[in-house]
C-alpha cells in the first residue's frame, strides 16, 4: 500500500461512531489523538479543541512565511452506526476500493487533507494552511461550530465526497414540531371529545399539498425546490379515550432564500385553511432546529482555483454541481469563509456496504495541494 492508502486504512480501522447517533458509540477521542499525533510527527502545529468531554476536533496548521492568503481544509472524523455491517472496522481492499465504515463518508476526504497539509508544510508558501478534522458532523456539528470560534481563513475546502466535482450549493433543513389540541373524553361520548389525532390528519394532508406545490415550482438552478415531509408522530392516552393531544415532527428541506419565518408562515397558512372549515381546530408550531442552505458563486476565487487544478487531472472534466444533503460547508460560509466542497468518490454513505475509490483519494489530495500552492503561494 502507498502512504495515503495506508493512512486511510488506519483511519477506517478506528471506531469513531457518533455517540449521539448510537448510544455507547466510541466517539472521536481515539481517532482525534491518532490524527493529532500523525500531524505532529509530520511537523504541523497541532491544537485539540474539545467543546464537550470526549468530542475532540483537531486543528493542524502549516504556517506560511506571511503575507499570503490562508486556506482551511475541513473533514469530519465521526461516522454513523455499523448495524448490519460484517467488517466495519476491519478494512479490506479490492480492485482499488477500500471497504469499511467511514471510508466514503468521509475518511477518504480526511486522508486527502492530511496528506495535502503535510505536503504543504514543505512548500515555500506565504499563507497558512489550516486543517480542521472535526467531531460530530453527523449529528449537531459541535466540532466545526467550536473550531470557528477560534479560527478563520480566507477560503475553505470541505472534502465531503463529490467524485472530484465541485459542489457549490446544498440544501438546508428546518425541524418543526406541530401540536394539535383536542379534548379528552370517554370513547362513547363524541359530544364531549375532540380527537387531536384526526385533527392532525388534516395537517398531514396540508403538508402533502405543500410538498406537491414546492416540487411543481423549482426555483434553484442546481437544487430544484424545497421539500417537506412528516417524520415522527405520536398522541393519545388509551384506546377508550378521545386523544387530547397529537405531536408531529416535520422536516422541511430548504433552498437558498427560504427562511425559518417563511417556513412557519407556510405551516400557519395550512392551519388557517383548516380552521376556516373547522372552528374546533387548534394547533401550534415551533421550530426546533435550523441548518441553513449553502451556496457560493461559481466565479468565486476559491471555486475557480479548485476548478483549474481539477481540470488538469488526466481524463477528468470537473462539473459544477449542487446536492441535497446538509454539511458543514454551510457553517463555514455563514462564518464569512468562502467555501467549496470537493472530495473523492466511492459509495455507501450510511449503508451496510461502504467503500472509497483509492485512485480518487490520491487525485483529490493532489488537487488540494496544487490549489494550496496557487491560493496560498
Amino acid at each position: 500500500m502507498d502512504e495515503i492508502t495506508t493512512l486511510l486504512h488506519r483511519l477506517v480501522a478506528i471506531d469513531s461512531v457518533n455517540p449521539d447517533l448510537v448510544p455507547g458509540g466510541a466517539g472521536e477521542r481515539e481517532i482525534a489523538h491518532f490524527v493529532a499525533t500523525w500531524l505532529e510527527q509530520a511537523g504541523l502545529e497541532v491544537v485539540l479543541d474539545e467543546p464537550q468531554p470526549g468530542r475532540i476536533s483537531v486543528v493542524g496548521i502549516a504556517r506560511g512565511t506571511g503575507g499570503g492568503q490562508s486556506l482551511m481544509l475541513n473533514a469530519h472524523m465521526d461516522t454513523v452506526g455499523v448495524a448490519g455491517m460484517q467488517r466495519p472496522h476491519d478494512p479490506s481492499i479490492e480492485e482499488n476500493r477500500l471497504y469499511g465504515r467511514g471510508a466514503f463518508d468521509m475518511k477518504g476526504g480526511l486522508a486527502a487533507i492530511m496528506m495535502a497539509a503535510v505536503a504543504a508544510k514543505h512548500r515555500p508558501l506565504r499563507g497558512d494552511v489550516i486543517l480542521t478534522a472535526v467531531a460530530d458532523e453527523e449529528y449537531a456539528s459541535i466540532g466545526t461550530q467550536s473550531v470557528l470560534k477560534r479560527w478563520h481563513a480566507d477560503a475553505a475546502i470541505v472534502t465531503e465526497p463529490t467524485s472530484l466535482h465541485l459542489r457549490i450549493a446544498h440544501k438546508g433543513f428546518i425541524w418543526l414540531e406541530i401540536v394539535t389540541q383536542g379534548k379528552a373524553a370517554h370513547g362513547s361520548r363524541p359530544d364531549l371529545g375532540v380527537d387531536a389525532i384526526v385533527k392532525m390528519g388534516h395537517v398531514l394532508v396540508g403538508l402533502d399539498e405543500l410538498n406537491r406545490s414546492l416540487l411543481a415550482h423549482p426555483s434553484h438552478r442546481l437544487l430544484g425546490s424545497g421539500l417537506v415531509h412528516a417524520s415522527l408522530i405520536g398522541g393519545g392516552q388509551e384506546l377508550s379515550s378521545y386523544p387530547e393531544r397529537c405531536v408531529l415532527q416535520v422536516e422541511r428541506r430548504t433552498i437558498p432564500g427560504e427562511t425559518p419565518a417563511l417556513v412557519e408562515e407556510q405551516v400557519h397558512a395550512i392551519f388557517e385553511h383548516i380552521r376556516a372549515a373547522d372552528p374546533r381546530f387548534h394547533a401550534s408550531v415551533r421550530t426546533t432546529m435550523v441548518r441553513a442552505p449553502f451556496e457560493i458563486a461559481e466565479d468565486a476565487p476559491i471555486v475557480q482555483a479548485v476548478y483549474r487544478q481539477a481540470a488538469k487531472l488526466p481524463g477528468h472534466q470537473p462539473q459544477i454541481v449542487g446536492d441535497t444533503p446538509w454539511m458543514d460547508a454551510a457553517l463555514l460560509s455563514a462564518a464569512g469563509i468562502p467555501t467549496v466542497v470537493f472530495g473523492p468518490g466511492g459509495a455507501g454513505a450510511h449503508a451496510v456496504v461502504e467503500w472509497a475509490d483509492l485512485d480518487q483519494v490520491r487525485r483529490c489530495s493532489d488537487v488540494l495541494l496544487a490549489t494550496i500552492e496557487e491560493f496560498c503561494g
